[in-house]
């Protein structure tokens, strides 16, 4: 029975041809859609589920309050992991440790002291010792774990590692090998340990020794230091069974107050979370390590939009194959005569729609690598596509074969299953059977298309509005034509940044430079408490400090309102601040604000101008109080304003090519890296982009397949009305009267789909805009470019179709009548 199911499904798919092409479209697109999404959203939920009693492991965090404002920070005061080892129970592993500097040189001397090999811009580097090893569970390929990272300037490092620093020796042999860190760090290998494979935020791959900070001239300034916290510094717990989160967090809070320095003028409160393991993939208000964080709204935005290109597919299914009833009527009603069951042509309907499903999964699975591809920006690089290597890939496209058969073929079975035999023999299955035009479910099926096509357009069209808002809209300063560059951090002789930006200011093709810590925005930020008194009451606040010399303000155009701009100083000696931390101090006028004395660091600092406010990082986040003063040790960046004529092109790249000359002149080991201002701006909505990307791609699927469903209705809609039609044009109809007369029905349908979609828009649409500090408008406009667009894509895909319907010869349709 089951072998003539099939045997009866591809005869009868490979009879409808275009029906069968087009049905096997719709669902590879969508489940494709789905496939690329699955992967995407398994991969992020999938990160560090490999260690052992993980819901036991946690992340030490601090939170603080200054002046009723929130703050976070991944680390801890460098003390409290050796605290917390001696004096608090129910901890069964603590592992403190620190990381290095992203931007690490290691040489490798093995074959050639004199000319070691040398690796730039290494990064994964932390100081640690063997706990870490014992939380994680890593394989030792060689050494030994207990005495690898006892002593002063020991390194583990990581397989991968190995073979790239050591590639002609094997594990055994690359102990005892020398790593160089920075020129002046020099450490024996005592250890390798395999790679871990699976999913994680921890992906340090060199391991120096704890005690190689503790114990030598490395050691932090904040080592003993309970006052200040310090993101290097990292602390990871794992709690013994049954000891409460909540003990452990009071206890360390308790050991912070016992060893801090009090200050009766300090007004802020700091306290300690303990972030779990699950959390860290996630949470961006403490950040992660080295890989980018997921976010699980956007995770289930993702997920959402597979569910609704899934079910467009399913519904398009429906209708297509409803719409080709007619040419399987007098099919199904010999087939009854014959005496099949209803129940035999359901499972025959549902035979066809699971080859169906099939062959299209088999064809998804051919796209998605396309899709992958297209996407590369938005896809983790660690993501691979394997179906034969990823059982749980091969266990959700079961599923889905299921759940799409199911949903896309059981309702056309049912309704094909139901014609009676006389009434199709005699031709009059459509006339008796109540399924004519008042077909409500069929029609609120479409309506459901256009109304998910809708607000997928509507929303693109807005994140692309936000996008633009955000890059283009006046963000208080100039960032056309400004080049940035960081000067090296292991540079000894501190006048060559001096040296580097005289010679670059000498250039034809440079109007301007200034030295800084960074830019007016920078995702890079430098905050402390500043306090003013009035002799009244005294305003302590957390204000951002950037740093320049007496160029900065001007080669950013940054607005001075009242007073003047910062001279340059070795020392902080003045400051200007913005018009929210004047508003903040009381100075509704800011000229009035002048002269006035802020407390930082102990000392007394003069505010000798006011600039207006400027948005300090991107528009997700509220401009913040802030104050510029000049501290020529901590400039590191070069700000380079380049001659406007310059805007075309090869000029600017002469002046590049000759401030790559100079850099190399005075930093011939350091790569020359550069980045446009205008360009770091733009990467503030890097994830907006890919939304709008994902959007768009999404929107086109779903306007594709709306546009199929409509197609499949329109060729049901003129099947049955093919005598109606041609009654009307022997009365004398137009094709255009006809043509209208078809189509009105389709728009009114749109029409209502526009009612329900404009509302289900504007509160998405509202809701994801409050991620944003400073959002656009949701403009009327976009609901009606969004209406426009579905009008015109449906008018192009009902042309085709009621226009053949509208010319055909009446004289075919009524010859039986």
């Amino acid at each position: 029975m089951i072998k003539t199911y099939f045997k009866t499904a591809i005869r009868s798919l490979l009879k409808n041809k275009v029906f069968t092409l087009i049905h096997i479209s719709g669902l590879a697109i969508g489940i494709s859609a789905s496939l690329v999404i699955y992967l995407l959203v398994s991969f992020h939920l999938g990160f560090d589920k490999f260690e052992k009693d993980k819901d036991r492991i946690f992340r030490v965090v601090s939170n603080f309050n200054f002046s009723g404002e929130e703050f976070h920070n991944s680390g801890v005061t460098s003390p409290m992991g050796d605290a917390i080892r001696k004096e608090l129970t129910g901890l069964e592993i603590v592992v403190p440790f620190r990381t290095y500097n992203e931007d690490t040189r290691v040489s490798v001397p093995y074959k050639d002291e004199t000319h070691p090999a040398l690796f730039k811009k290494q990064g994964d580097i932390i100081f640690t010792d063997q706990s870490f090893f014992d939380l994680l569970g890593y394989e030792w390929l060689a050494g030994s774990r207990d005495k690898a990272l006892i002593k002063p300037y020991q390194v583990v490092i990581t397989e991968s590692l190995s073979k790239k620093y050591f590639p002609s020796l094997s594990a055994s042999n690359v102990i005892g090998q020398e790593l160089i860190f920075n020129d002046t760090v020099r450490t024996m290998v005592t250890g390798i340990v395999k790679d871990i494979k699976a999913n994680t935020d921890f992906t340090f791959s060199t391991f120096i020794s704890r005690a190689t900070l503790e114990n030598t001239s490395l050691k932090p300034d904040d080592w003993n230091e309970w006052n200040n916290t310090n993101s290097a510094s990292q602390l990871l717990v794992k709690l013994t069974a049954g000891t409460p989160v909540l003990k452990i967090e009071k206890g360390m809070y308790q050991l912070y107050e016992k060893y801090r320095k009090k200050d009766k003028d300090d007004h802020s409160s700091q306290n300690f979370s303990l972030q779990p393991l699950s959390d860290l993939h996630f949470n961006a208000a403490y950040g992660g390590y080295a890989l980018p964080l997921a976010n699980k709204p956007t995770l289930y935005s993702l997920m959402s939009v597979a569910v609704f290109l899934l079910l467009l597919a399913c519904i398009n299914f429906i209708n297509l194959s409803t719409a080709n009833a007619t040419h399987r009527a007098k099919e199904i009603g010999i087939r009854k005569t014959l005496g099949s069951s209803r129940k035999q042509l359901i499972a025959q309907f549902l035979t066809e729609t699971f080859m169906l499903t099939l062959v299209a999964t088999v064809l998804s699975l051919v796209l998605v690598p396309l899709l992958l591809k297209i996407f590369e920006d938005f896809i983790p690089k660690e993501l691979h596509f394997d179906p034969i290597h990823q059982p749980d890939l091969f266990l959700f496209l079961s599923i889905l074969v299921m759940i799409v058969t199911f949903l896309s073929g059981l309702y056309p079975a049912m309704v094909l299953s139901g014609y009676k035999p006389v009434l199709v023999l005699k031709n009059q299955a459509y006339a008796n059977t109540g399924r004519t035009r008042s077909s409500w479910l069929r029609k609120s099926l479409s309506v459901s298309q256009f109304v998910i096509a809708q607000v997928f357009i509507m929303a693109t069209i807005l994140v692309s509005k936000q996008i633009n808002y955000s890059i283009n809209s006046d963000q208080g300063f100039k960032k056309e034509a400004i080049l940035n560059l960081t000067t090296s951090f292991y540079d000894s002789v501190k006048a060559n940044k001096y040296l580097l930006a005289e010679k670059i200011k000498a250039l034809p093709g440079v109007k301007m430079v200034s030295m800084c810590t960074n830019p007016p925005s920078s995702n890079s930020t430098w905050s402390s408490t500043l306090k003013y008194a009035d002799g009244k009451k005294e305003v302590e606040t957390n204000v951002q400090l950037k740093y320049g010399d007496s160029n900065y303000i001007r080669l950013y155009g940054l607005k001075i309102v009242a007073g003047n701009g910062i001279t340059q100083s070795d020392t902080v000696n003045a400051f200007v601040i913005n018009e929210t931390y004047a508003h903040i101090l009381g100075f509704h006028q800011p000229e009035n604000a002048i002269g006035k004395y802020i407390e930082w660091n102990r000392k007394q600092i003069p505010i000798v101008g006011v600039v207006a406010d400027f948005h300090e990082m991107s528009m997700h986040e509220s401009i913040k109080p802030l104050a510029i003063g000049s501290m020529a040790k901590y400039s590191r960046t070069i700000s380079i304003a380049l001659q406007s004529e310059d805007h075309t092109g090869n000029k600017w790249n002469n002046t590049i090519n000759q401030i790559e000359k100079i850099w190399k002149e005075i930093y011939p080991k350091d790569d020359f890296e550069y980045t446009f201002f205008d360009e770091q701006i733009a990467k503030y909505y890097t994830q907006e982009q890919h939304i709008s990307d994902l959007l768009k791609w999404a929107t086109g699927l779903a306007v594709f397949i709306s546009s199929l469903g409509l197609l499949g209705l329109v060729i049901y809609s003129t099947n049955i009305r093919t005598k109606e039609i041609g009654v009307r044009k022997v009365l004398g109809a137009s094709v255009t009267q006809i043509v209208s007369l078809i189509s009105k029905e389709f728009i009114l349908l749109i029409s209502i789909a526009f009612l329900i979609a404009t509302p289900v828009a504007y509160t998405v649409m509202h809701k994801w805009l409050q991620n944003f500090a400073y959002p656009t408008s949701i403009s009327w406009w976009i609901f009606i470019l969004g209406l426009g667009i579905m009008v015109i894509v449906a008018s192009i895909t009902l042309a085709y179709q009621t226009i053949r319907a509208a010319k055909s010869n009446p004289v075919k349709s009524l010859k039986f009548e």
